[in-house]
């Protein structure tokens, strides 16, 4: 099987990505079941990278359908240290015009049907989440966006809600007295995975549109974010090509060993079937017990 460094998930917009060499397309199996589409697999800027439609190709899958599971185990399978995401999402403030990005540092849970977990089963493990996304590759995200000339906030919070449909006038406000700064329905379940199997993670959020809070501006609909969606395509593609350009050789971040206190269960009370299932995670901590 093929390896890569770096793992990039397009989201609404970025269905493939330009610029990539040496393509080769893998479709990898997990004990979760399958990811959203087979990876593509090459070279992009000295970098070995995948690339994974997150909604498949054709914009096939739900966010509340999405295996997340699948999709972040198959990245760790591959070889993947670290994680560009891209997303479209909705803005809750002014400063956030549609085409802008936002480089999220931070989360507010409010989905409902979603496993964000690979434990469970037989296997207790906490990891850390008070930082959720990696600041290195947020920084590199964020040096790339200006490199490129495109505006972008270098922090924010991020709403994730269940969808698919879009908020009502209500939750907006609701959202906006918190703080928060854009809306979305996929990227935390992402981050959290990624954090248990010590993948490097942060994401573009590229705004498409206000949501439905703002005066004057009609409620969201799909043909409007589209337009907005296929602008921001073109920038979202020079930015990862950037970041993957700019990517640190070394990893220096506490996510490379975020399971190393995380893991409450005794290595002898760990099922076989568990221990089978999430030994590319947990394996080489219970070798050492």
């Amino acid at each position: 099987m093929q390896q890569a460094e770096i793992g990039i998930i397009g989201g609404s917009g970025l269905y493939s990505m330009p610029g990539l060499t040496g393509v080769h397309e893998e479709r990898v199996s997990t004990p979760f079941g399958d990811p959203s589409d087979a990876f593509v697999l090459g070279d992009l800027e000295g970098h070995k990278v995948a690339f994974l439609a997150r909604h498949g190709r054709g914009h096939r899958i739900l966010p509340s359908e999405l295996n997340f599971r699948a999709s972040i185990y198959a990245l760790k399978k591959l070889g993947v240290e670290r994680i560009v995401s891209v997303s479209a999402v909705g803005s809750l403030k002014e400063e956030h015009k549609p085409g802008d990005f936002v480089i999220p540092d931070q989360f507010i849970d409010r989905t409902f049907h979603r496993i964000s977990t690979f434990f469970g089963d037989g296997v207790v493990g906490h990891v850390a989440f008070g930082d959720p996304v990696c600041a290195t590759v947020a920084k590199t995200i964020v040096d790339a966006c200006r490199k490129e000339g495109v505006l972008a906030r270098p922090s924010g919070t991020y709403v994730c809600m269940e969808g698919p449909q879009f908020s009502t006038r209500a939750e907006s406000n609701l959202y906006r007295s918190w703080g928060a700064d854009v809306i979305g329905m996929t990227n935390l379940q992402e981050a959290k995975l990624a954090r248990e199997a010590e993948i490097c993670y942060a994401t573009a959020a590229m705004v498409t549109d206000y949501d439905c809070w703002r005066p004057g501006h009609d409620d969201v609909t799909i043909d409007q974010i589209v337009k907005v969606m296929n602008q921001n395509a073109a920038n979202a593609a020079r930015v990862v090509r950037a970041a993957v350009a700019a990517m640190p050789s070394e990893r220096n971040c506490a996510c490379k060993s975020a399971l190393q206190f995380a893991l409450l269960t005794s290595p002898d009370a760990i099922p076989p079937a568990a221990r089978e299932r999430l030994d590319l995670l947990i394996g080489k901590y219970l070798q050492k017990k």
